[in-house]
């Protein structure tokens, strides 16, 4: 009997993601997703550097939904379009990618496509209110 392809995994590989995130699978990172929405509710307490990371979940979120199986994506896409406005009520316009416009360019991000890299959360924490510029010195 073939084993059916596994096409979250598939991406995932193809993103070159870590162990732990290819064995949490598109549950691993839906749960990282929720985990990071409840940091930014609490006044994210790490850097810039964290974030970013936790916003690359996002967008590993985007690709891992698309490619899931329907059940699983339609599941999937409740429980995080739940998260994003949980997160997008803490947001406010970055006035930038906080990539960067040269790695916004490259990858083809929007602020319509990827909300998530144009946004930093209202209350920030001091790292991250540091590291955005936003702390006084």
């Amino acid at each position: 009997m073939r084993r059916k392809k596994d096409r979250v995994r598939e991406f995932l590989e193809s993103q070159g993601c870590a162990d732990h995130v290819l064995a949490g699978g598109l549950e691993g990172l839906l749960a990282a997703w929720e985990r990071t929405v409840d940091e930014v509710a609490r006044g994210y307490p790490l850097t810039l550097d964290d974030y970013l990371n936790d916003l690359d979940v996002r967008d590993l979120l985007a690709g891992a939904v698309a490619r899931a199986p329907d059940e699983a994506a339609a599941a999937a896409r409740e429980r995080l379009d739940r998260a994003d406005a949980r997160l997008r009520a803490r947001l406010v316009p970055a006035g930038r990618c906080l990539w960067g416009n040269g790695v916004a360019e490259d990858e083809g991000w929007t602020p319509a496509t990827h909300w998530w890299y144009y946004m930093r959360p209202a209350h920030p924490g001091p790292d991250l209110a540091a590291d955005l510029g936003l702390a006084e010195p």
